[in-house]
């Protein structure tokens, strides 16, 4: 994660395996019925708009922080992922819900970033999840390293000099948001539209 990039890098370009109209199962908490946390995207979309179309700001309904993928759909068995979702009941059970202070947000290459904490709770969940498909699958994808929590609240969409995006960041006065963490959603994502948007497979509470 580089927080101070002379130049931006477009987010959108496809990654191997992704095209129009795939499906990749993949756990995400997303934020719900959670005001304080659109009021913070909000007043952060309000303080990047000069950037214009630079940047696609994310809606409310598609913040998310990105846990743990699965597959694409087709290539792995629904069955599995049933079973995977099963196991991941069991293993929430022992992680209690709890509290996020998210931001002030930093620039990556390719995103304005809200950092969260604590992460020691996220990786928990992160961890019942990965240890949930190996219960199910003979290997666990994307490696276990290297995860750091955030929320996105925009995507860089072209490849240019980060000074504007950094200017408005260093001039927004936005206060952190907080978050009540309760469980971990299943969800079938694309990215049609350059944006991540999704459909829910399956919701898991948190003990």
């Amino acid at each position: 994660m580089t927080t101070h990039p002379e130049t931006m890098r477009n987010h959108w370009w496809w990654r191997p395996g992704w095209s129009v109209g795939r499906r990749f199962y993949t756990w995400h908490l997303t934020f719900e019925g959670q005001p304080d946390v659109h009021r913070l995207a909000a007043d952060y979309r309000s303080a990047l708009a000069p950037a214009g179309k630079a940047l696609t700001l994310i809606p409310d309904q598609w913040l998310h922080l990105t846990m743990q993928g699965i597959g694409f759909v087709g290539e792995v068995k629904e069955v599995d992922v049933h079973a995977i979702t099963e196991a991941a009941r069991s293993r929430m059970a022992d992680v209690p819900a709890f509290d996020l202070e998210i931001g002030p947000a930093i620039l990556d290459p390719e995103a304005v970033l809200l950092p969260v904490r604590p992460d020691e709770p996220v990786r928990a969940v992160r961890d019942s999840i990965r240890a949930a498909i190996g219960d199910v699958l003979d290997a666990v994808p994307e490696r276990a390293e290297g995860f750091t929590p955030h929320i996105s609240v925009a995507y860089s969409a072209s490849d240019d000099p980060a000074a504007l995006i950094s200017g408005a960041l260093d001039a927004a006065e936005v206060a952190p948001a907080r978050a009540r963490i309760t469980a971990a959603e299943l969800i079938l994502i694309n990215r049609d539209n350059f944006m991540y948007e999704w459909e829910p497979f399956a919701r898991v509470p948190l003990g």
